[in-house]
């Protein structure tokens, strides 16, 4: 009976320290929104957790979101695991601005540390 406590006590306790594709986590994705090299400020950046591939357009499939700063950076402390960034913006350089959307998939290992562009096109 006392292996059994031990056991499920050790398998709780793996099951509570390793959480993958949440936020606040000792990971990091950081980088830029970028639409041909030119940096969107205040983008969306979408973030869909255990994903590999693209959700879509539709932002309401997505699992959180941040926003990018006036530079057009943005930083995500997450835990290990797979993630899919789907960026929204707008290109103000040009007379009409534009909607500018992309996203690229992102694998994180446990503290790892990733620069990731989120590059953008127009929609």
């Amino acid at each position: 009976m006392k292996k059994i406590i031990v056991f499920c006590t050790l398998a709780f306790a793996l099951f509570v320290t390793c959480k993958k594709n949440q936020l606040d986590g000792k990971s990091r994705i950081h980088g830029v929104v970028a639409h041909h090299e030119k940096k969107i400020p205040f983008a969306t950046v979408f973030i869909k957790f255990n994903a590999k591939d693209s959700p879509g357009s539709d932002t309401s499939a997505y699992d959180a979101k941040v926003r990018a700063d006036k530079d057009g950076h943005y930083d995500i402390k997450c835990y290990k695991g797979d993630y899919f960034l789907y960026g929204y913006g707008y290109d103000y350089s040009i007379d009409s601005p534009f909607v500018v959307v992309g996203g690229v998939p992102v694998h994180l290992r446990n503290k790892e540390d990733r620069e990731i562009a989120v590059a953008v096109t127009e929609d």
